[in-house]
């Protein structure tokens, strides 16, 4: 029988100009979370995975739910909502509802977005739990996030309204942006508001808390978070040229120090980092042992057009590895997936970019299938491991 083993090819890829390489962002937070969005390259973590006290940013879950059943038809934009005791009786940031009100989901959305409303997220929670209670939707919720990735976050209330086990890392904090973002990108442009004065009754709370919308650095979202235990925080996204950042931090000591660690963390994540493009597509950059096939070997090619993240300043060759469990068997398809290029620069986290069958490789007639059984054959009665 055969044996499979990782096979891994050296491969230099790209010559670049880095200096020693790009200087860890040093951060007051707490815990900081920073991705480039297309790629995924984690450009700075801190305590990324420690589950913390969210505050008003694990109003993003309750968005990302009321999305999602606005895409389904559960919930409608015109649609009027009652307003409960319980959602009325919320304070802090609020819209200032009670249950007289019957609001539009529209205007719920916008108030949670624009003006963080406590009380819209307990309104939207209801109409939307399987047993009508917020209680029962912080359930919904932490299976919700568990199904898309989110591996540290527990809800207990729709709003992040301070509760011992209300809790979420800034990893899942970019997740959870990452697919508003993605998933929808109409609604998302609500984030980018910088005021909303719903029906008047209070013109003190109108404008939105994100503290970089007006700075011209390509900030478009997502939402501020603060409580006593939580300290000063944000979930935030920004988007230059083509290239997007996600960003996240938490436990700054005031709104000031939260607003000047966001753009000072935007503008390092943007002036830091450039793409490179690598090979051009359909580019062979290896070849793949193929065992039982009508060729002993198949091209390996990039999909797409890749492209890595890279240190902005640098001088130094990346070093790459195809990696791909091999031999490979064939019969293989062209275009089949059946390697990965693995690069890794100091600093970053690994990219890992697919690589396919640059042809067919169909499966061998007698003579192949022959020299294949010898090998084996030779290599038991040695008592070496086959494949090895």
């Amino acid at each position: 029988m055969l044996g499979y083993f990782k096979k891994i090819i050296g491969f230099a890829l790209i010559s670049l100009l880095l200096s020693s390489g790009v200087r860890a962002f040093e951060t007051q937070a707490l815990a900081a979370y920073v991705v480039d969005q297309e790629t995924g390259t984690v450009l700075l973590a801190k305590q990324e995975n420690m589950a913390l006290p969210p505050a008003s940013m694990s109003k993003l879950m309750t968005l990302f739910m009321a999305f999602e059943a606005l895409r389904d038809g559960r919930l409608l934009w015109e649609e009027k909502l009652p307003v409960s005791t319980h959602a009325m009786s919320y304070s802090g940031s609020t819209m200032f509802l009670d249950t007289t009100d019957k609001i539009a989901v529209k205007d719920l959305i916008r108030g949670i977005i624009v003006l963080s409303g406590n009380d819209a997220c307990a309104v939207i929670a209801e109409a939307l739990s399987v047993d009508g209670t917020e209680p029962g939707f912080a359930a919904m919720m932490t299976k919700r996030a568990e199904e898309i990735g989110m591996t540290q976050s527990v809800f207990a209330n729709s709003n992040g309204w301070p509760h011992p086990k209300q809790r979420m890392s800034m990893k899942d904090l970019a997740i959870l942006a990452g697919r508003l973002i993605l998933d929808f990108p109409k609604q998302y442009a609500l984030f980018a508001e910088k005021e909303f004065a719903f029906d008047g009754r209070v013109p003190s709370n109108t404008r939105n808390r994100n503290p970089l919308l007006t700075l011209g650095i390509g900030a478009d979202g997502l939402k501020t978070g603060h409580t006593t235990e939580a300290g000063y925080g944000m979930v935030g996204s920004a988007k230059q040229g083509e290239r997007r950042v996600i960003f996240v931090l938490t436990g700054l000591k005031s709104a000031k120090a939260r607003a000047n660690e966001a753009e000072r963390m935007v503008k390092w994540a943007f002036r830091q980092f450039t793409y490179k493009t690598l090979k051009q597509p359909n580019d062979i950059l290896a070849q793949a042992t193929v065992w039982m096939g009508s060729s002993r070997t198949v091209d390996l090619l990039l999909l797409g057009n890749p492209k890595i993240l890279v240190p902005t300043f640098s001088n130094e060759e990346i070093a790459s590895k195809i990696v791909y469990m091999g031999p490979l068997t064939a019969p293989i398809l062209k275009g089949d997936q059946v390697a990965e290029l693995v690069i890794q620069i100091p600093g970053l986290s690994e990219a890992r970019l697919p690589l396919s069958a640059a042809q067919t490789v169909t499966r061998g007639g007698f003579f192949p299938r022959l020299r294949a059984a010898t090998i084996v054959l030779i290599r038991t009665i040695k008592g070496g491991e086959p494949g090895s």
